[in-house]
């Protein structure tokens, strides 16, 4: 005696192909975005705490290259737990960046905005 399948989305009973799962594309969607819901939010947030770091830096740094303060940094809303990589000069200071918009700390709450012109391959 067969049992009969059910739908891993909504529970109905399927019919068709051995290997079914489930019922029609709607519940097999609805079943896989429920399954990385978590994950894509967590991706989502920081792909905006990103981008938002970004806007500050472009927008404190019209020229290239300016000095601003930490304080008006965080005032806009500045996360700065939140980078996309890190740079080492040789003589032992870290540029701290944001896709291609960076920081240096200075003395007390002062910092150094610049702007990466590397070429991407």
């Amino acid at each position: 005696m067969e049992t009969e399948k059910t739908c891993l989305d909504c529970g109905k009973p399927i019919h068709g192909r051995a290997d079914k799962k489930f019922c029609n594309d709607l519940c097999r969607n609805n079943y896989n975005n429920q399954l990385n819901s978590n994950s894509y939010n967590m991706v989502r947030n920081i792909n905006n705490i990103l981008k938002r770091n970004r806007r500050i830096l472009e927008e404190l740094n019209p020229t290239g290259k300016t000095k601003t303060t930490t304080a008006k940094m965080a005032a806009k809303g500045f996360n700065f737990k939140y980078l996309t990589n890190k740079y080492d000069t040789q003589n032992g200071k870290t540029y701290h960046f944001c896709y291609e918009y960076g920081y240096l700390p200075l003395e007390g709450d002062e910092v150094l905005l610049v702007k990466r012109e590397e070429k991407i391959d």
